[in-house]
């Protein structure tokens, strides 16, 4: 049985940092690409970030994000990783990380490309 099990989050204080750790059962872990989306109360699933597997290893980051947010992956440890820099109150919602096979960059933002999911980690940043 697949799992993705996300840890690390917690309430911050803007301008805080918060790194979440997604350990995973997936075998073979590299060969999955790995992202991160977050859900706010009554908003759709939001894209955060997405780590390809294997094939072309590359990064994407959603606007919201980038600069601030760092994702990385260590697959001798089948865990996938997500540095938040300068939150902000705005940053506030359920993480989850998912796992996909799909191997075009272009449809990794989507969240119907990712056939696996974490249960959620709450991430809260008071301003």
């Amino acid at each position: 049985q697949v799992q993705l099990v996300e840890s690390g989050g917690g309430l911050v204080q803007a301008g805080g940092s918060l790194r979440l750790p997604c350990a995973a059962s997936l075998r073979p872990f590299s060969r999955y690409a790995m992202g991160w989306f977050r859900q706010s109360p009554g908003k759709e699933y939001e894209f955060g970030a997405v780590a390809s597997g294997s094939v072309g290893r590359s990064t994407l980051y959603a606007d919201s994000v980038r600069g601030r947010f760092t994702i990385s992956r260590d697959d001798a440890e089948n865990t996938l990783y997500l540095q938040m820099n300068v939150l902000k109150p705005e940053d506030t919602a359920v993480y989850y990380c998912a796992a996909s096979l799909v191997v075009a960059d272009n449809l990794l933002s989507r969240t119907s490309s990712y056939q696996y999911w974490g249960q959620g980690t709450q991430v809260t940043v008071s301003s």
